[in-house]
């Protein structure tokens, strides 16, 4: 199958001279994600919707010229390509677009790799039997599994966002209730809707009596504070806020259980460490925000500015990270009709997993078992000849530093000590011997690597950094399960069966139930 039978024309274009704001104009009218810019009928460049988001990022003027933030004289394909070498090229260029030309350099037309995913689709169906699976990597890696409006990661680039603005930019400038606004509302808030919205929060915040009461029992489960705890909770918290299948309530009931979960998440997490450290829970403070707040219930005490600052930090950083493991799990149980209860503590119980939400502390474990900084590289080279895992580095989408780890890092430099002067000397040499065993591979630190440095620094105990992750995570995971509910399928993928031939035959020497109770 050749270009010319696959690729969208004409194509939607814009010239050189154009604002950025005609060309966005033009991309949503569209619902496209690229226009090629042109000059006459030659491809000169194209703006895709990363290159808008960049803009945004770096605060560019909508009426910046679309050359200022154009790639330009981009890579093309001839008409007489084929599927299988547009394919090839979009794979190894990890593009999304590529314009496509005749044989006089002739702006032709526009393949994009939603063109190549459908003919593979059709390929796939159509050769196979019915029944027979179309085959996916492990962990789906590079697998789109649905459409999204909430966030997305950009792995090669080292960007993620938050409904189109830059996650970083939102965590040194805003609150958590301006993030939580954007993620369930749609928007930022207005100034007059951010104190309507945090006073809403404020008001949503303290759990019923019967819940607080369920606490106690759940506390004393186990010791020590952990997200394992946090799954009943929430699964409580959805029987006491009468959660059922959001088939069988109204979308105003549906969002509403959302934002109550989204505000009583901290309050059940704070209340169950101090339950178990045999504290009396510490209520929410009517004049604190989130952030403030959280601290408060904790620790018993009001935090200051530096304490309130890096948790907030941490916190709004945290929210959403595209469809990761608890993100997906959480949009998987809510596709079967689940409520809104059971899809958190489906996700806190995902976020549970160490390879997921519990590396924090442990990257602190790390380095109290290095010990000091000049045993660090003689540490760190043992552990990688044994492939033990170091807590805090490596990342399945990024390939480059990971936005929050940077973040984090400028955070944690605000109060400076020894664990951070230790913290970054261990990274240092970690980067340095992944990269000279895994030439390449582009191995950095990860958001939980400054994580823990930060939260400690911050007042947070220990037993309590990997519940504080999931209690940001619970405001992204509300707005993922609102946008599933609001366009659902139920998941219901195929498995690739690798066991013994079917049928197989009882064993002879087998009787069977029904022989032996006769």
């Amino acid at each position: 199958m050749q270009l010319s039978e696959l690729m969208s024309a004409p194509v939607v274009t814009a010239g050189a001279g154009e604002t950025l704001k005609v060309a966005a104009a033009r991309m949503a009218e569209g619902a496209i994600g690229s226009v090629l810019v042109v000059e006459g009928d030659r491809c000169i460049g194209i703006l895709t919707e990363r290159d808008l988001l960049r803009a945004t990022a770096e605060a560019a003027s909508a009426e910046s010229p679309v050359s200022d933030w154009m790639t330009p004289d981009p890579v093309t394909l001839p008409l007489t390509a084929s599927w299988n070498e547009a394919s090839d090229v979009l794979s190894r260029l990890r593009f999304r677009h590529i314009p496509v030309v005749d044989d006089s350099g002739k702006l032709a037309g526009l393949v994009s790799l939603r063109d190549l995913m459908k003919v593979a689709y059709l390929l796939a169906t159509e050769q196979r039997e019915p029944g027979v699976p179309i085959e996916a990597p492990p962990g789906l890696d590079n697998v789109a599994v649905s459409r999204t409006s909430v966030g997305d990661v950009q792995g090669q680039q080292g960007f993620y966002h938050y409904r189109g603005y830059n996650a970083v930019d939102l965590a040194l400038r805003g609150t958590v209730e301006d993030v939580w606004h954007l993620m369930h509302e749609g928007d930022l808030p207005t100034d007059d809707q951010r104190a309507e919205f945090a006073a809403r929060a404020r008001d949503a915040r303290r759990p019923s009596p019967a819940l607080l009461d369920v606490l106690p029992r759940l506390a004393v489960l186990q010791e020590g504070m952990s997200l394992a705890k946090m799954v009943p909770a929430m699964a409580a918290a959805g029987q006491v806020l009468g959660c059922r299948s959001w088939l069988d309530q109204t979308d105003d009931e549906t969002r509403e259980q959302a934002f109550s979960f989204a505000a009583q998440a901290p309050v059940l997490a704070a209340a169950l460490y101090r339950l178990g450290k045999g504290l009396e829970p510490v209520p929410p403070h009517d004049n604190l925000d989130y952030a403030a707040n959280y601290v408060y219930m904790i620790t018993g005490k009001e935090p200051d500015a530096d304490q309130v600052a890096a948790v907030e930090r941490y916190l709004i950083l945290t929210i959403d990270h595209g469809f990761n493991n608890s993100t997906f799990t959480a949009r998987v149980v809510t596709s079967s009709g689940a409520d809104m209860g059971s899809a958190m503590a489906s996700g806190m119980a995902a976020l549970s997993g160490p390879l997921h939400g519990g590396a924090p502390a442990r990257v602190l474990q790390m380095l109290e078992e290095i010990g000091h900084p000049d045993k660090a590289e003689e540490w760190i080279t043992d552990a990688l000849s044994k492939r033990r895992v170091l807590m805090g580095f490596g990342h399945r989408v990024y390939r480059t530093v990971d936005p929050r780890a940077d973040a984090l890092h400028e955070v944690a430099t605000r109060f400076g000590g020894d664990t951070l002067a230790f913290a970054e000397k261990v990274e240092e040499i970690a980067v340095r011997l992944l990269n000279e065993r895994s030439p390449g591979r582009g191995h950095y630190a990860n958001v939980e690597f400054y994580a823990g440095v930060v939260l400690e620094q911050a007042g947070i105990p220990r037993d309590m950094f990997s519940p504080t992750f999931g209690c940001s995570r619970v405001i992204g995971w509300t707005a993922n399960v609102l946008e599933q509910i609001a366009d659902n399928r139920i998941f219901r993928p195929l498995a690739h069966y690798a066991g013994p031939a079917p049928p197989r035959p009882l064993p002879e020497w087998w009787s069977g139930a029904t022989t032996a109770r006769a």
